[in-house]
This record gives structure tokens, sequence and C-alpha cells, in this order.
């Protein structure tokens, strides 16, 4: 089943009059359990919760060292290319942007002095990024890529545009173990706002993206919302929502979620939601609990 069938589930009115209906003893409740509902988070976000922030973040301490003990994982980011045929509203990258930096593609040999020199400060993982050009920065570019970093990382990850079933099984062929890919909104008329040409604008081929990667051998698949272009609570709802359609339907892959957030656009967008940092924090706790 299509996450967009369990996304259909629950519309805009249904989250926010779920937020908005929460009471403090559904908070409460919501605290004191081991398995939470979808409800459950809805309370956990809600304008309800704020007084209870200290103790959702002793909570989410408790469970984070539970399950990973004192432990922090780092990566390092390496660009590939920065080329871009996607025009989105809120992003520096859009070929409509206005950007004057110049344009580029490392090679063979300048990716591979590139994680060298990674591998070198002690990295053992990396992610490999694009902007979206598939036409430009073609899948069998992206396979070499992926297989000279896999000469020195143990783990490589991409956060690429998306790609059909065919085209993460390549990848993983080629030593891949993790996909980072943002849905940016959940929210289908923003979505098309802010997407205005390329590849991107095709809502639900990146909606199942990720699935596609883990039911292709990805066994690291990461998720997030882009965190100012719709309400922070729906977006994060829906993004909770498909973290666990992931863990189901992709039960060999690990599942993690980022709380990417827009700080800074292009002159021509201004951010319509903008998410403050106790917002932040509010819906990152809800999603470790």
């Amino acid at each position: 089943m299509s996450f967009f069938d369990a996304l259909s589930n629950w519309p805009s009115e249904r989250v926010l009059d779920a937020v908005q209906s929460a009471q403090p003893e559904d908070v409460a409740r919501a605290l004191s359990r081991e398995d939470r509902t979808p409800e459950d988070f809805a309370a956990l976000i809600s304008p309800q919760a704020v007084p209870h922030i200290e103790a959702m973040a002793r909570e989410a301490q408790r469970l984070t060292r539970w399950h990973f003990g004192r432990t922090i994982n780092l990566y390092a980011p390496l660009y590939l290319s920065n080329l871009c045929a996607a025009d989105c509203v809120y992003c520096g990258f859009s070929f409509r942007s206005g950007i004057k930096e110049k344009r580029l593609t490392l090679n063979e040999e300048q990716i591979r002095q590139e994680c060298a020199a990674l591998a070198g400060q002690g990295f053992q993982s990396i992610l490999l990024l694009t902007g979206e050009a598939p036409k430009l920065v073609k899948l069998g570019y992206l396979e070499k890529a992926v297989a000279i970093a896999r000469e020195y990382f143990a783990s490589v990850s991409v956060e690429v545009f998306s790609l059909d079933f065919e085209g993460y099984a390549k990848l993983c062929a080629a030593g891949l173990d993790g996909v980072t890919l943002y849905m940016e909104t959940y929210h289908r008329p923003t979505y098309e706002q802010v997407h205005l040409a390329g590849e991107k604008t095709d809502y639900l081929f990146r909606l199942d993206a990720l699935e596609r990667a883990g039911r292709a051998g990805a066994r690291r698949l990461n998720l997030g919302a882009l965190l100012g272009l719709h309400d922070w609570r729906a977006d994060g709802f829906w993004t909770a929502l498909h973290a666990r359609h992931l863990q189901k339907a992709c039960w060999q892959s690990a599942v993690a979620v980022s709380f990417p957030r827009l700080r800074h656009t292009p002159e021509r967008f201004h951010i319509p939601r903008f998410v403050t940092d106790a917002e932040l924090v509010q819906l990152m706790l809800a999603m470790r609990l």
C-alpha cells in the first residue's frame, strides 16, 4: 500500500482538529504510555503540551540512552554537483534563484580526492549530494561516485533527486546503504505552489521514493519536512506517519527523521510559517517519544 493511502486518511482538517482539541489529560496520557498512537503524537505537538516540555525532554533522553547509549554519529556531506533544473522557489540552488556562484560537477578524480581528504580526517560515513538535475547528473555518474566513496567509507548515503526502483537498486549494488530525501511539505497544494518546474513537481513520485529505496535494498532511510513551508504541526504529524509507514513497509531498514528548517531564502521568497526554536524543540521531542 502506498503511503498516499495512509496520508489520505489524515487530511489537514483532521490533523489540526486532533491537535487543537487535545486537553492536558491527553498530554499526560501520551507521556505515560510506552506505545503511542497518532492521537498521542497530536497531543504532544499541541499547545497544551508546551508546559510539559521539560517532562518530554527527560523521557526523550531516557529513551534515547536506552536505545543508543551515549553516542553521537557523525557524517560528512560532499556535494558532487550544484547543477539544478528544478524551480523550488525557497531554494538558492534553483536555476531561477539568481545564484551567481559557478555551477560545477566533480569529475571522478575530484571525487576521489575529496573522499580521501574526508576519510583522512576520520570520517567513516559520507553523504553524497546533488541538485535536481537527473538529465545532467545521470544515474551512471552516481553509480561511479558511490563506488568510489565506498572505497573510503564504511557507510555511503545519497541525497539526490528521486529515483525509480531500478535506479536505487543499481546504487545499492554499487555500495549504497542509505538514502536521505525530504518531502519538503506533505501538503499537496503548498507543494505545488513552491515547486514550479522540473521532475520534482511530481508529488506522488517523490512521496513514494523512500519506500522504493528501502525495497531496493537501502538499509537506512532518512526523511523529513522542510519546516516553514506549511503549518509545522501538520507537516510534523505527516512526517511521523510516514516514518511509521516506512518502518512497516521497509522493516529491514532503519528509519531516521531530520528537521530541516527554513532560515535563509532567496529574495523572491518569504517564509510563510517561520518555526521558532521552541516549536522546533517540541517537535523533535514529540518525534523521539
